[in-house]
């Protein structure tokens, strides 16, 4: 059984995300607005969830699936230790279209794929992203989209994608930003951004003191 809630309206709004919340502690699966695109979300300490995502994604282990979280602090307890620029970085675009690969804390109970032990986070500008993740903690989320296809920016799209196979869809109207987040690798001695996006390379170079160029070597 599927639901779907209006988040335009405050009633939908409060209980969808309460909705969403208990959905995800059930280890089932809840696609969410975010300033990019729409993602599909489940609790990322729940393997058994993590791999429904994969699947309904038709979408295999190796593309490891992302954490979202809902405050900048939250990173300091997923991370083994803070890299270069990861601090200046989250000042200037958290929260925002910008993701971070850092190489994540050993002690973490999760399995979102073979990240061959890095992780990568994301802090989104949407305030029922926001509502929903500090209420229920980090999210392993990808784009809402089969493999293949392109990433749906509106809750219809998603439907139309994903069907019954996600038990809660919480409409926000059309994603701001319609293109994915821009991904910046961490995790090696130099920053390298792994996918371009709406967080210009010259805008990350400048934030972190280097030239743009060195950046997609």
């Amino acid at each position: 059984m599927t639901a779907v809630f209006d988040c335009a309206d405050p009633d939908q709004r409060s209980a969808g995300i309460d909705s969403a919340a208990g959905t995800l502690k059930n280890g089932r699966l809840v696609v969410l607005p975010t300033d990019t695109v729409y993602g599909i979300g489940a609790d990322a300490f729940d393997s058994s969830a993590v791999a429904a995502l994969l699947a309904a994604k038709g979408r295999g282990r190796d593309m490891p699936v992302g954490v979202l979280v809902g405050s900048w602090h939250t990173i300091e307890g997923l991370v083994y230790t803070m890299p270069d620029g990861a601090r200046e970085l989250i000042r200037a675009f958290w929260p925002g279209a910008l993701s971070l690969v850092v190489t994540q804390a050993p002690s973490l109970q999760w399995d979102l794929g073979d990240a061959r032990g890095t992780v990568m986070l994301r802090m989104p500008l949407h305030p029922v992203a926001i509502e929903l993740l500090r209420q229920v903690g980090p999210m392993a989320v990808s784009s809402a989209n089969i493999s293949g296809r392109p990433a749906a920016v509106d809750a219809d799209e998603a439907r139309s994608q994903f069907g019954d196979l996600v038990s809660v869809y919480l409409d926000a109207g059309p994603s701001q930003q319609q293109a994915a987040s821009t991904i910046v690798d961490l995790t090696e001695t130099a920053p390298r951004i792994l996918r371009a996006g709406p967080v210009s390379a010259e805008r990350i170079a400048e934030v972190l003191g280097v030239d743009a160029g060195s950046l997609t070597a």
